[in-house]
């Protein structure tokens, strides 16, 4: 039998889900994190240009300068997540591949924040 309520009716009264600001607010951090921390990173790779390895590992040893590559990494992954969900919550929508794709992307995100983290700290600490 099919129903007489307006999609209006079916949402009315249902509230928001109290997600909306965060995740707004997290994006607008990360982003303008992004930028500072972009431009550090593109003064980096400009004074390292034509150093030898030992040079670079010396640099990237600094804790002050592995801090901050640690911060891009942990803010830019999770710029990467959040606006992937935004995408993959627009577009996909069957709720199982939705489900799966969300999934995914958190996995991803966190085995690439990971994997750079122990690059930067195994430099960082000259193991």
């Amino acid at each position: 039998m099919k129903t007489m309520r307006t999609p209006l009716k079916k949402v009315r009264y249902l509230g928001s889900a109290k997600e909306g600001a965060d995740h707004f607010w997290k994006l607008r951090v990360t982003s303008v994190a992004n930028v500072f921390l972009g431009i550090f990173l593109v003064w980096l790779i400009v004074s390292l240009l034509g150093a030898d390895y030992a040079t670079v590992r010396q640099k990237l040893g600094n804790p002050l300068i592995a801090l901050a590559l640690l911060g891009l990494i942990l803010s830019g992954t999770i710029h990467m997540r959040l606006g992937m969900q935004s995408i993959i919550e627009d577009y996909v929508h069957a709720e199982g591949p939705k489900l799966a794709a969300l999934m995914l992307n958190t996995f991803f995100a966190i085995f690439i924040a990971l994997a750079s983290v122990f690059a930067i700290l195994k430099l960082s600490f000259g193991a």
